[in-house]
C-alpha cells in the first residue's frame, strides 16, 4: 500500500503516518514508502492507543523501546497504565451521564422547585 493508501483506510494524513509512530518503512526503487501488512497493523495499534488517550510522547517511546528491543515487561506496563487511565475516564464518563440523565427524568420537577424557590423570593421582598 502506499502511504495515500493507508492514509485514507486509517483516515489520518500522511503527515500523521509520517510522524514515526511506527517502525521504519521500507521503500520501494523509486524511493517511496510502501506500506505491507506489518506496518498496517501498527498504523491500527498506533490509532487505537491514540483513541485510548496515549500521548503522540508516549507512542513514539513505546515504538522506541520496540525498537530497541527493551523488555516486554515495559511495554506491557505502559499499556497496562494507559488501560487504567481509560477505565477511570470510564468511570467519570458513566457518573456524568447517570447525573445528566437524572437531571433529565427530573428536569420538570427541578424547574418547578425553582420557580416555587422564586415566588418565595420575591414574596420575601414585599414590604
Amino acid at each position: 500500500m502506499t502511504i495515500k493508501e493507508i492514509s485514507q483506510e486509517f483516515d489520518l494524513t500522511k503527515d500523521t503516518i509520517k510522524e514515526k509512530l511506527i517502525p521504519p518503512v521500507k521503500r520501494d526503487e523509486n524511493g517511496y514508502r510502501v506500506y505491507d501488512q506489518y506496518e498496517e497493523n501498527w498504523v491500527f495499534y498506533i490509532k487505537v492507543l491514540r483513541k485510548a488517550g496515549m500521548s503522540v510522547k508516549q507512542l513514539k517511546y513505546f515504538v522506541n523501546i520496540y525498537q530497541v528491543g527493551s523488555s516486554s515487561d515495559k511495554r506491557k506496563s505502559l499499556l497496562t497504565d494507559q488501560r487504567d487511565q481509560l477505565k477511570k475516564r470510564m468511570l467519570d464518563i458513566q457518573k456524568t451521564i447517570n447525573y445528566l440523565n437524572y437531571k433529565i427524568d427530573h428536569f420538570d420537577d427541578h424547574l418547578l422547585t425553582f420557580e416555587k424557590e422564586k415566588l418565595a423570593y420575591e414574596r420575601s421582598t414585599e414590604i
